[in-house]
This record gives C-alpha cells, structure tokens and sequence, in this order.
C-alpha cells in the first residue's frame, strides 16, 4: 500500500490528492479522528489506486513528449503577454473586479494562480491550448478576486461568464498534460 501522507488544517472536509510525484495526501480537519480519516481512505482505495496508474502513465506520456527549446518558451511568454492581458482586461471589466500584476511565465504543474493581492499569474503554455481554455484559465482566476476559494460561490461566479466551464475544465484535464509536456 502506498504511504499516505496527512496534513490537518482548518479545512470542513476530508480530501485525498495525488500529487504530480505519485504521493498520496490526505487533507484532513483538525477535529476528525484518525479512525474516520482512515475510513474515508478505505473508501476511496479504488479512487486512489486508479489516480495513481493515471499519474504513472501520464509521467511516462510526459517523457515521450517533444522537448520545448528555450526559443520555443520565449515565443510562447512573448505570445502570452500580447493576448492574456486584454482578455484578463475585458472579463475584468465585464465582471466588476479590480487586479494587481499579471505575471506570465513558464510553469510545471498551474495553469494560473491569483495571490491574495489580486496579482495574477498564468502559464505561457496555455498559447499551446484553444482559445476558450485560455479564457476559461482567466475567468477562472479573476473570480479568486470575489471568491479565494473553490466553493459552489465560486463556481457559480464563473458560471455567470462560461456557462460551458465544466466542458472546458473537463478538457484542460485531460488534455493538460499533453501541453504540459516540455
């Protein structure tokens, strides 16, 4: 059985992740007993064991990808700066929210991020995704700034401007790795 690491916190819920680096994590309330933090586990053995061959096969995926040249990533940063900060721009306006810095740079596991500044980043591979993945990535952030979190808030947030979000969503995850590839 794989180790499976713990980490309490002020989190509601119980949640299991599979990291990138085939570690299993087990995000836990402080409150819960151990006993139920391993009944939940239990339940999601199944969940666990398939996330983990998922992982492992998208690694070795990943090894077999094309090497991205330095020239290759400036060109994509340089493409990335000319197109994500006017759409990041309009779905603001749009959406009635202010932000801080946009930082466009090369990244192993996001998509984009926004700091509690409202600073927002996003990676230049998304230039390698459709149109409307880089704009769901920018909707996606820009509603950390009326919503710091992945709540039904949240979701509703960013279902006011993509109705369409889960499709898309659904297709960064399973075509992300194919443009995370290096």
């Amino acid at each position: 059985m794989q180790k499976i690491e713990l980490i309490r916190s002020r989190r509601k819920t119980i949640a299991i992740e599979v990291t990138r680096d085939l570690r299993v994590v087990v995000k836990a309330p402080y409150g819960v007993s151990e006993k139920e933090i391993n009944r939940f586990i239990g339940e999601k053995a199944d969940w666990i064991d398939k996330s983990l061959r998922k992982m492992q096969e998208r690694q070795q995926e990943a090894t077999k990808g094309e090497e991205l040249t330095e020239q290759d990533i400036r060109l994509l940063v340089t493409r990335a700066k000319r197109i994500i900060p006017p759409m990041v721009d309009k779905y603001a306006r749009m959406m009635g929210v202010t932000y801080g810095n946009i930082t466009i740079r090369m990244q192993k596991s996001r998509w984009g991020s926004c700091s509690g500044k409202g600073n927002l980043n996003f990676n230049c591979l998304l230039m390698r995704a459709p149109d409307e993945i880089t704009e769901y990535v920018v909707v996606h952030e820009l509603c950390h700034r009326k919503e710091m979190n992945h709540s039904d808030r949240f979701w509703a947030e960013v279902e006011k401007i993509i109705p369409d979000y889960k499709e898309r969503r659904k297709w960064l995850k399973d075509h992300g790795n194919e443009l995370m590839r290096k």
